[in-house]
């Protein structure tokens, strides 16, 4: 007989939902901190824009974190537990690289405040490493789709804080709020992640973790090519948010060039867009605690596709606040929903005992097609024009979705 689900309510507000919405808002944190934040700080103060470009450079971290994953799934640091041990040791270690940035000025301590950028990214990416296997390790499978959306939500939230509330206040009308003051309380914030970890429960997990470190390393990849339909899974991931991400790649040049004002896209673009998200984030689990999530893959998958085809509409319309205002809506509810099944499905497919490797792994195929295609896009628009271009991020995504025929056989009860 099959399973009751808990009810839907209870799910949603239950201390597992809550922890991990917690331990999203840490990992989301310090994002911005490395990145538009910091270059903001930069330009302010007048840093050869060269100099801010190689700065893009210190988010390498996040791509190449699958390398020092197998350390996390292999040892435990001290006795708060395997992946709560590593959880509170790199959050202490942001909050002091992040009140070490607002320590100095760039105009006389750049090369300072970049070294201890890169060690932010880097902590910063550790934590998201030992999060991300954390939050599989703690939910059962039919909880993989909210949990993944509570992950967003307190990682998008703290994208906001840490970038446009953050920035807002510093040197807002009476406001005497310094860069240096913002980064030591985006430090202190990081307390919330830390309560998150001290609170939550070490997860009980069956499988026994590598016995060495040689087996940390290999055994998640001999595990997962082993299986039936690996290589299919793989390019799945891979395939799947691509066109949705060489599309977003240039909707901020593309909003300019049609004729919309930095305000409009502030407004729209910008805030309505957020709040489209976690609205689509929160439908997408919501459907997919009822219709599994590879049915979810499928539904989500095509609705995403059509809103990024419906971009090359504003072309037609010109700069119409509204049209502008239906589209955002539009792309980014079912973007949510795409991503809210994405992550789930990610982290049904990785094995319990190497969480924290595969997941990484994983993560990692999953933006190498954004972080390697996006440089390409700026030529795709000179020779297809913006309408074309969006019609064929559209077909992009065909191949993403007809690779979940195939994967059809291959499912896991968690993803069915």
């Amino acid at each position: 007989m099959a399973e009751k689900k808990t009810p839907l309510l209870k799910e949603i507000f239950s201390k597992k939902m809550l922890i991990v919405f917690l331990l999203g808002f840490s990992s989301g944190l310090p994002l911005f901190l490395t990145g538009g934040t910091l270059k903001t700080w930069l330009a302010r103060e007048q840093v050869d824009i060269t100099t801010i470009g190689y700065m893009s450079w210190v988010g390498l971290a996040y791509s190449l974190k699958f390398i020092w994953a197998p350390l996390i799934d292999r040892f435990t640091l001290f006795s708060l537990g395997r992946r709560r041990s590593w959880m509170l040791t790199s959050q202490l270690l942001l909050v002091g690289s992040i009140a070490g940035i607002g320590m100095f000025d760039p105009k006389v301590s750049l090369m300072n405040m970049a070294a201890l950028a890169v060690l932010t990214a880097f902590f910063s990416a550790t934590q998201d490493i030992v999060i991300d296997a954390y939050r599989r390790e703690l939910l059962k499978d039919e909880e993989l789709g909210f949990g993944s959306s509570m992950n967003m939500y307190g990682y998008r939230i703290a994208m906001l804080i840490s970038g446009a509330v953050g920035m807002g206040f510093v040197g807002a009308p009476g406001w005497n709020f310094t860069w240096n003051e913002l980064y030591f309380s985006m430090a202190a914030l990081m307390g919330i992640g830390i309560f998150a970890t001290l609170w939550a429960p070490e997860p009980k997990v069956k499988e026994a973790p590598p016995k060495t470190l040689m087996s940390a390393v290999v055994d998640p990849f001999r595990e997962f090519l082993k299986r039936d339909g690996a290589y299919v899974m793989l390019l799945f991931v891979f395939l799947f948010k691509l066109g949705d991400a060489l599309s977003g790649a240039m909707l901020n040049p593309y909003y300019v060039q049609i004729g919309y004002s930095n305000a409009d896209i502030a407004l729209i673009a910008k805030t309505f867009g957020l709040i489209s998200s976690l609205f689509g984030l929160f439908l997408g689990s919501t459907l997919m605690y009822y219709i599994g999530i590879y049915r979810s893959l499928w539904v989500f998958g095509i609705l995403q596709a059509l809103s990024t085809g419906a971009f090359a509409l504003l072309t037609y319309t010109g700069p119409e606040n509204w049209a502008l205002g239906v589209t955002v809506c539009f792309e980014d509810i079912t973007a949510g929903m795409g991503s809210a099944a994405f992550i789930a499905y990610i982290s049904a497919i990785t094995n319990k005992r190497y969480t924290a490797t595969q997941y990484a792994i994983l993560s990692s195929i999953a933006t190498l097609g954004r972080n390697f295609f996006s440089g390409f896009t700026g030529e795709m628009v000179k020779n297809l024009g913006w309408a074309n271009f969006y019609y064929t991020c559209m077909t992009i995504a065909i191949p993403g979705l007809l690779m979940l025929v195939l994967m059809r056989k291959y499912q896991q009860p968690a993803t069915k």
